[in-house]
């Protein structure tokens, strides 16, 4: 096959569109290595060692253009070499690369499929992306709630529209004894009860629950006096976070830490006793795999795509995302040790059966599933 695939990212960022792309990248070059593999990337502008690829890969960059012309730019870039090469398969791992898969289709019949991950694949109002999805040849939801909304807002074939959930790297997410540098750096004590978010604070994802978490503090602090809250992330949310702690007077317990390397993320989830992000838009949410993975106990809503990575509550606890008395008695069960699933306090439980779940080989397995259908 020769086989386009269309990504926003694969190098040089990594959100959960950027790690999703590459997982998929990684699962087709392991199930078809003779075929020949076309990759387009918009906002980069070079490969890196980070990601291994089969040598026959060819890559095209439109990072270089400037970013008011970048869109079009690209579109012209992936019909101009559609058109030429005539594909077998084009894959685009966002839903606004749609378009131009309709276009390149109508042209010359080269099915495509694309991917459905969160906020971007709700309420659409653009008629030419609602075309786009109209006529797909496959549309591989993250989650039983992205596809849900899907369908319901965009009446379109459900035998179109199937299941590739999230996946994340067990060999780097294991658990382990809480940090020390980690320890030092925010000045915390080994036996001190540790609340963890990892997520942008963009003000357009304010849905991630990381104020109703601050907003639950002095409830839990309570009973657990000692209780520290760390927030990993950046972004312009952050002021108005700096000033609801100001104003809660949580300033002696909680940490913003900003932003993390990726060789830091694992340490930071196994600093905490429990990680909490009670959200009400997350198509999916990696970053409960990855605590999980490092058999942390995890909270999350019970209102979008938490649901599928929680597995309905089996591997941690829901909760309503806008009720913070909920939140707060949730998580103080949870650090008193007395929150009935047990499973939360296995750590080597819980992490075998996220891996048994949502592996790298399940998310491949899945994958290859879907490929007799063209």
């Amino acid at each position: 096959m020769n086989i386009h695939l269309w990504l926003p990212h694969l190098f040089s960022f990594n959100g959960g569109i950027q790690t999703y792309s590459a997982f998929l990248f990684q699962a087709l070059q392991n199930l078809y290595p003779e075929s020949r593999y076309e990759v387009f990337i918009k906002h980069e502008v070079e490969t890196l060692p980070s990601i291994n690829y089969l040598p026959q890969t060819r890559f095209h960059f439109a990072g270089g253009s400037p970013l008011k012309f970048r869109t079009p730019l690209f579109a012209a870039q992936l019909i101009g070499h559609g058109l030429i090469k005539k594909p077998d398969l084009v894959l685009a791992t966002h839903l606004n690369f749609a378009v131009a898969c309709l276009i390149l289709k109508r042209l010359l019949g080269v099915p495509y499929w694309v991917v459905a991950h969160g906020i971007e694949a709700w309420n659409i109002k653009n008629k030419a992306v609602k075309t786009a999805l109209m006529e797909a040849d496959l549309i591989l939801a993250v989650s039983s709630y992205t596809s849900d909304r899907l369908l319901k807002e965009q009446n379109l074939d459900p035998k179109k529209v199937t299941l590739l959930p999230n996946t994340f790297d067990a060999h780097r997410f294991q658990p382990a004894p809480k940090p020390p540098y980690l320890l030092a750096k925010h000045n915390l004590k080994p036996t001190q009860p540790i609340i963890l978010t990892v997520g942008r604070l963009s003000a357009g994802e304010q849905y991630k629950g990381y104020d109703r978490v601050l907003k639950a503090i002095p409830q839990i602090r309570q009973l657990l006096g000692d209780i520290h809250y760390v927030i990993v992330g950046e972004g312009s949310d952050r002021p108005r976070i700096e000033q609801l702690i100001a104003q809660l007077q949580l300033q002696d317990c909680v940490t913003l830490a900003g932003f993390v390397p990726d060789e830091q993320l694992c340490d930071y989830y196994n600093l905490c006793d429990v990680f909490a992000m009670p959200s009400k838009g997350e198509g999916f949410g990696i970053v409960y795999l990855e605590a999980l993975a490092c058999g942390k106990a995890v909270l999350a809503g019970n209102q979008d795509g938490a649901i599928d990575a929680l597995c309905h509550g089996k591997l941690g606890a829901l909760v309503n995302p806008d009720d913070v008395e909920a939140i707060a008695q949730t998580l103080t069960k949870i650090l008193l040790k007395q929150y009935p699933n047990s499973l939360i306090y296995q750590p080597d439980e819980l992490r075998n059966l996220a891996i048994d779940t949502f592996g790298f080989k399940q998310f491949q397995s899945t994958l290859a599933r879907h490929f007799p259908t063209l």
